[in-house]
């Protein structure tokens, strides 16, 4: 099962690369991801798993809101949610998502003191299986 969902998100992520490389839409490239669905959890799936702002200049602070569906059978409660870096700061629903309702996860990326290409992912711990998974990220290239 373990490579199974392994063998999931690779294939998802190849096809959000070849889709943002072979015409995808700027700032839409979409896949979707999803935490697996083990009876008895919440899963979390989003609809879109990149978002590129395109060229952005520097200091520019830009947001986007990431929208998911709890695909699980129990309540989704997301407990923390981070990226690699003080810039780019994600903002969660605090309170549990029902069993096929959907919510939205806004990520701000502050572009002060950055300069040419950025790609930040947000890691997501929530009570999934497993509880720590990657998340959306965002693209884009600043400029002076």
């Amino acid at each position: 099962m373990k490579k199974l969902f392994l063998y999931f998100i690779a294939g998802s992520l190849f096809a959000a690369a070849c889709n943002s490389k072979n015409g995808g839409q700027k700032g839409e490239e979409t896949a979707t991801a999803a935490a697996p669905s083990v009876k008895g959890t919440a899963a979390i799936s989003f609809d879109q798993m990149i978002h590129n702002f395109g060229d952005i200049k520097q200091g520019e602070v830009v947001e986007y809101a990431f929208k998911f569906t709890n695909t699980g059978d129990k309540d989704l409660l997301i407990t923390d949610a981070h990226s690699t870096c003080g810039c780019t700061v994600p903002d969660w629903p605090k309170e549990p998502i029902k069993p096929g309702k959907s919510s939205y996860m806004k990520v701000v990326f502050n572009s002060a003191g950055k300069e040419g290409y950025t790609e930040k992912e947000i890691t997501i711990t929530a009570n999934t299986n497993p509880a720590e998974i990657k998340g959306p990220k965002i693209q884009c290239t600043v400029v002076k």
